[in-house]
């Protein structure tokens, strides 16, 4: 069963629909009756549980790994971390919706087993700005295993190709100046990952648009840099596959390895947090 917020821009009415049955993930984000997510139009990786997460607007790669499978380190009998982490697929145990007469938010909590034994609770705030334009997202990651982990975290914004055209253009805080195309690099498919330069608040910025098929309005995502220094952005056009995904993250496209040998890859003791936060707006 889905969780249903809205909201009240003043470009127009828009609906999210929350997915209990994925750590409260977005299944869909509807605009005027037009919803962004790319739906069944996403390349598979064979794992039910990502194919199920893409074609929804909105899902979260972690606690734990966030990106391709990789070695979990000292375990000798190859076990792997899974795709994109622990969390995704993973059913909230708990939501709250908030009063009629009070402000639009969902909290929900979720416990998540990770791949290397340990545990983890995900608190999740998702809510509506005061002016009721922005779409505002807190979380907070809390070992409650026994040993440290590494915590990783990255958030899949997907979008349906067939809502952008050839003056469709990426901006942001991180490229200065710079426009990008959003069919970026070449061939079928292509990705990058750049520092997010945040602005004086530490929030970065990034915009998709103009959308046509939105009335030339744009998709704005802000996130905090704190603990996502990184922009992430993948794109795929191949076969019936046709979706953009903007991807706010908390580390560099690297190996775990490299990582961690470049001291990046600090440990969450047990009973510690860490919080990451993101909104976005249809403008």
């Amino acid at each position: 069963m889905s969780i249903s917020i809205t909201g009240e821009p003043h470009t127009g009415d828009f609906q999210v629909l929350l997915d209990r049955q994925s750590a409260l993930d977005i299944g869909a984000f509807v605009v005027d009756g037009i919803d962004l997510a790319p739906g069944t139009a996403i390349p598979s990786d064979g794992d039910r549980r990502i194919d199920h997460a893409l074609q929804g607007f909105f899902f979260t790669c972690g606690p734990d790994h966030i990106r391709h499978p990789e070695p979990i380190e000292g375990n000798e009998d190859g076990q792997l971390f899974p795709l994109h982490g622990s969390l995704c697929g993973t059913p909230v145990g708990e939501t709250r919706m908030s009063l009629p007469d009070e402000p639009a938010d969902c909290t929900a909590q979720t416990e998540v087993v990770l791949a290397a034994g340990g545990k983890a609770r995900v608190s999740r705030q998702w809510a509506i700005s005061a002016d009721k334009r922005e779409v505002v997202l807190s979380d907070r990651v809390t070992n409650t295993g026994e040993s440290p982990f590494a915590p990783m975290l990255m958030y899949h914004m997907n979008i349906g190709g067939w809502l952008a055209g050839e003056e469709t253009r990426i901006r942001g805080t991180m490229f200065d100046s710079e426009e990008r195309g959003w069919r970026f690099g070449e061939g079928e498919s292509a990705h990058f990952c750049v520092p997010a330069a945040p602005a004086e608040d530490g929030w970065a910025q990034v915009t998709l648009g103009p959308l046509p098929a939105l009335g030339g309005r744009h998709l704005i995502v802000r996130f905090s840099t704190a603990t996502l220094p990184f922009l992430q952005m993948w794109r795929c056009q191949r076969g019936a596959a046709d979706v953009i995904s903007i991807e706010p993250a908390s580390h560099r496209l690297a190996k775990r390895t490299e990582l961690a040998g470049a001291g990046e890859m600090p440990l969450l003791a047990p009973g510690d947090t860490v919080e990451y936060a993101l909104a976005f707006q249809i403008r």
